[in-house]
């Protein structure tokens, strides 16, 4: 008999994709989706159970089908399009996942749990390291917002592993997702027609392909192969970085640098009228960054993503249209300024910071394995 696959989330989008993925894989023999509400798109041969994981019915779901596997993508930063705001968010991160993790350590047939996390974990600081590795410790926690439930979610997990450590436990943390379907803050932001950016900051970001994602999970739901282990904690990005100034060009999209108070307040009235939700999580991304290693995820999980952080924002911006502003034009005007004798990057800031490290190759954010090198090229 093959595996029994349980799916959360799966009325979003990257949840359907994934059921409709993992039904092709001939080791799988069932897979059950589950959400709270009903999905708007198909889930193939799936069945779907219209459950709340909250709830504790979520262990009778567990026994009915006998599940095997099970794969947590109901860990998120924004609310499903039928409401619940922030507050059902949370309980849904943070609440349904304790009930999801109570409910496979009472079942005696789960034998692999995948969780879909975030490196939002790692926070964004200003004394942070170049790169995160899956075992630095960050420098200041996440205080709030989606970050907050990510880490909290993997304590929990953590402590399910410890109480079954015959079941295998893969947690992968997911750079920021983008692509043409990207529902997430970050993807909201930058399809704003004018970029709010703190001023003196040009962080370095990095990119996951919702394509990859799928991939990747995909593949922590399997057996192990070729000695390869499917369990631990993984962080999941796309080669390279781009900084934030370098995606505003390549969107058409002018920004407006303000100072951080400012952003702050920018950030709050945003999210007042429902445009974007400008959270104090993302403002610290958007001022200091965040790039992490993925030696792990190539050498140990087996995994080369398709797609380059560079290649995956341009797959985005795509999907968005044009901006205010010609790219094209724009980059060729950058490059003229850029090569003026009085124009350098300026000095004593962060963001001269930042940008010195992406122009030298001796730098050392450029000097970790080939997971920061920038894409300059506009």
């Amino acid at each position: 008999m093959g595996k029994v696959v349980l799916v959360t989330g799966v009325a979003r989008q990257l949840g359907g994709r994934l059921v409709r993925r993992i039904q092709r894989d001939p080791e799988v023999d069932r897979v059950i989706g589950v959400d709270v509400v009903r999905p708007g798109h198909g889930l193939g041969g799936a069945d779907f159970v219209q459950a709340d994981i909250r709830q504790p019915a979520i262990a009778k779901v567990l026994a009915e089908y006998g599940v095997d596997t099970v794969v947590h993508m109901d860990v998120t930063g924004t609310p499903l399009s039928s409401g619940g705001g922030r507050t059902a968010v949370k309980e849904t991160n943070v609440i349904g996942t304790m009930q999801l993790l109570g409910a496979c350590q009472k079942s005696p047939t789960v034998k692999r749990l995948v969780v879909k996390s975030s490196t939002s974990v790692y926070g964004s600081a200003p004394r942070d390291p170049a790169v995160f590795t899956e075992t630095t410790p960050p420098k200041s926690l996440p205080s709030g917002g989606f970050a907050k439930d990510a880490v909290e979610v993997e304590g929990y997990v953590r402590g399910f592993a410890r109480r079954r450590p015959d079941v295998a436990v893969c947690v992968l943390r997911f750079a920021n997702i983008l692509g043409p379907s990207a529902d997430s803050p970050l993807a909201e932001y930058f399809s704003l027609p004018v970029l709010p950016t703190v001023l003196g900051y040009d962080p370095r970001l990095q990119f996951v392909h919702e394509d990859d994602v799928i991939d990747v999970l995909r593949i922590a739901s399997g057996e192990a192969r070729r000695g390869t282990l499917n369990s631990g904690t993984f962080n999941v990005a796309g080669e390279g970085v781009l900084l934030l100034s370098q995606c505003s060009r390549r969107l058409g999209r002018p920004t407006v640098p303000v100072l951080l108070p400012a952003v702050r307040w920018v950030g709050t009235a945003l999210r007042s009228v429902g445009v974007t939700d400008f959270s104090p999580e993302q403002i610290r991304l958007l001022t200091h960054g965040r790039v992490v290693s993925t030696i792990e995820m190539r050498g140990t999980l087996g995994y080369e993503p398709k797609y380059t952080t560079a290649e995956t924002f341009a797959d985005f911006a795509r999907s968005r249209g044009p901006g205010l502003l010609p790219p094209d034009s724009l980059a060729r005007a950058v490059d003229r300024v850029a090569g003026l004798p009085f124009a350098p990057f300026a000095g004593g800031t962060q963001a001269g910071a930042h940008a010195g490290a992406e122009a030298h190759p001796g730098s050392h954010a450029r000097s970790h394995a080939g997971t920061t090198t920038p894409s300059n090229a506009e």
